[in-house]
Order: structure tokens, then sequence, then C-alpha cells
């Protein structure tokens, strides 16, 4: 391996994995600036680069791989990889890895978060006290939804979604589920039952999405299928933005159609409709279902380790289109 490989790096990023990449003996670019960099930023930087550490807020696309005739590898410092064109990767030889498992108990977490402030109104009720309001207890103050005993639908139960619904055992409820194929483990520890879509929306009272994004899942829930759910449920995304139809969420939570929404992801991000951001009954985050310091240490770490091994010529551990070594 050669100590003038070069490596981009999109963002600042924790520093256990630029450790990682400076010990390893390469040259880095790193953006200073705590922005998104422009296409032409990046044109300009992966010129000259073997490697390109990135963030999901980054499309790499074809033409900006054209631009870079040296690069190798892609790692990108997410678990998806929908801001890659893959296909294109792997066309011009280029690995794409990403950062799997690390983040599937703290994004679960989150979700449960978001449930739990949403059905108990905590963001209102704390905007409520600082504001001067409360005046002591009152029988109808900011009476919120009860958790234990009532019906969970997860929609996807892959590493996340099967880590959020386990965390449902200490409240007892009955957990529905909606995925391509089976999933056993809920089913023995939870007797969780798989449903359709529509049998998951009509029934639940709270519903957590944890699908990747694809051209299936786009708009998966939209105003059809928020109609289907019952006025006192409450939708919880830490998922990907553009699987809701933001439109029909927004009319549905501004008409009551169902109580309330908790949402760390935006079908057009980082940009949030005004109306959604006026509405009591939804709580947003700034995408951060992976925001604590172990999982976004362990995450910076996994995407150098991809990158180290890309290249020294081995397949990365965390490698999406391994068919570029067949």
């Amino acid at each position: 391996m050669s100590n003038s490989m070069h490596i981009y790096v999109t963002r600042k990023i924790p520093s256990q994995g630029i450790e990682l990449l400076k010990e390893a003996g390469f040259t880095l670019t790193i953006n200073s600036e705590d922005r998104i960099p422009s296409l032409e930023e990046l044109k300009e930087n992966l010129s000259k680069c073997d490697g390109l550490l990135c963030l999901l807020t980054d499309p790499i696309t074809s033409e900006l791989m054209d631009a870079a005739p040296k690069l190798k590898v892609i790692a990108n410092y997410a678990v998806g990889f929908n801001n890659i064109a893959v296909n294109e990767a792997t066309k011009r030889g280029i690995l794409v890895c990403n950062t799997p498992d690390v983040l599937t108990h703290t994004t679960a977490e989150h979700a449960w978060a978001l449930l739990f402030a949403v059905a108990r109104r905590i963001v209102e009720a704390d905007t409520f006290t600082r504001s001067g309001k409360f005046h002591g207890w009152g029988p109808l103050v900011m009476i919120g939804h009860d958790i234990h005993k009532k019906t969970l639908g997860v929609v996807g139960s892959g590493r996340i979604g099967s880590a959020f619904a386990l965390k449902s055992r200490g409240f007892e409820m009955e957990v529905l589920y909606y995925n391509r194929t089976p999933n056993k483990e809920l089913e023995s520890l939870l007797d969780a039952k798989k449903v359709s879509l529509d049998e998951l929306l009509k029934r639940s009272d709270f519903v957590s999405i944890h699908l990747p994004l694809t051209d299936q899942t786009r708009h998966l829930i939209g105003k059809r299928e928020l109609s289907l759910m019952k006025k006192s449920a409450i939708l919880i995304n830490t998922a990907r933005g553009q699987i809701v139809d933001e439109e029909a969420l927004i009319s549905a939570l501004k008409n009551n159609s169902i109580a309330g929404a908790g949402l760390d992801v935006y079908e057009h991000e980082p940009t949030i409709p005004d109306l959604l951001k006026s509405l009591d009954n939804v709580v947003l985050q700034p995408h951060s279902g992976s925001a604590t310091i172990d999982t976004r240490q362990r995450m910076s770490a996994m995407a150098a380790e991809n990158i180290i091994a890309a290249l020294k010529g081995n397949q990365p551990p965390n490698c999406v289109n391994p068919e570029v070594f067949e």
C-alpha cells in the first residue's frame, strides 16, 4: 500500500476513524466546514483521490465518479447507501461500503424515545411548562396515550425493526409486523404476528417504520394508508423520509385523522415544511437516530476500516457490492 494514497472526507466526523486513516499512512483532505460540499467541490477533491469517506447527505452520482479516475472505494458513514449510485460504482470497479449493525440498538432506542415523546406529549408539555402555563395539577392537563398493553405495528423487521420490536417486551404489547419474510425470532419471543400492511395499519396503536428506501418503499405510506390508521394512532419514522408521503401526513396530522407522529427523517431533507413545524402533534428530530457518542465513534472507525481494507486489496468487512471482486 502506497503512502501517497489520498482520502477525501466530506465532513468532520468523530476522531476514531480519522486517526485510523492517519495511522495507515494515508494523506487526508477533510472538509472543515459544517455543510454539504457542492458538486464542484466534490469533483475537485475526488479528482486526485483513491478513497472517499462520505455521508448519506452526499449524492455520489455517475457524473461524480467520472471525475474521479483513481477512486477505488466509497465508504458511506451510514447504514443506508441510497445516496450512492451503486450500480455505476460496480461498473467502474469501485467498492461501496456502509456501517451496518453498529447503530441497530441506538436507532431502535431513538424510535422508542420518539414514541414516548409523542404518546405522552413530552415536547409540548415542556413548552407549556416553560412558558408559565403550568398552574398546578389538573385532570385535563396534557392528557396523552398509554403505551402498555397496546398494539405495536412494526413496518420492516430487519435488524433495526427487530431490535425495536424486542424492546417492547416490558410493555406487554401485542406486536404485529409487516415484512417480506417471516421473522421467527419475533414470533418466538413476542408471539408477534406477520400481517399485511393494511391489517397492521388498521389494528395498531403505534406504527414504526424500519425499511430501506427503494422504488418499492417510496411513498409506501400515503393518503390511503394513513386513512386506514386509527384516529388515536401514532406514526414513527426513523428510516427514510421518502417512505412517507409528507404532504399526506401533514394533512392527516392537521385534520387529526391520526393522533400524532414522531419524525427523525423527512421527504425533502433537510427542508421541513413550515406547516409540519407548526403542528403540536408531531415531534421533530434532526436525523439523529444514531447520534450517541459510542455509536458515532464506531461508525467512524468502521468507515475507516472499510477504506483501509479496500486499499490493501482486501474485501472490506462491510462491502455492499462484492461482485466487484468477481
